[in-house]
């Protein structure tokens, strides 16, 4: 069964930078190729939020408040996906989330999670 987990996460102040990487396992680089991997977040007491996702093609797509300052990435050979985040503020401290969604057979998975914290 396919897997996907977080890293990268941790403690970083205003106007640093992460990359967050997500690795899947249990899938050869082919078959990596037909998930549209993609990134969220969630803050406490807040509904988890889309930031941004990329097909096996390499289209990506972000929403705008991601679209100025994190850049997603993804290395098919190494089943994995990047976020960039510059420019980091308070507001973006949050858990955040990888996703995996099949392109033909409609699953879907999440990974665990990795905190992310912004503050002096």
């Amino acid at each position: 069964q396919v897997e996907i987990v977080e890293s990268g996460g941790g403690l970083v102040q205003p106007g640093g930078s992460l990359r967050l990487s997500c690795v899947a396992s249990n899938v050869n680089f082919i078959n990596f190729r037909n998930y549209v991997m993609g990134w969220y977040r969630q803050a406490p007491g807040n509904e988890r939020e889309y930031l941004a996702s990329v097909t096996g093609g390499g289209r990506t797509k972000y929403a705008d408040s991601a679209k100025a300052r994190f850049t997603i990435s993804r290395d098919d050979g190494r089943t994995t996906v990047f976020l960039q985040m510059d420019g980091l503020r308070a507001e973006d401290t949050a858990v955040y989330y990888c996703n995996a969604k099949h392109r033909y057979e409609g699953s879907e998975l999440w990974g665990p999670g990795t905190q992310v914290t912004v503050s002096s």
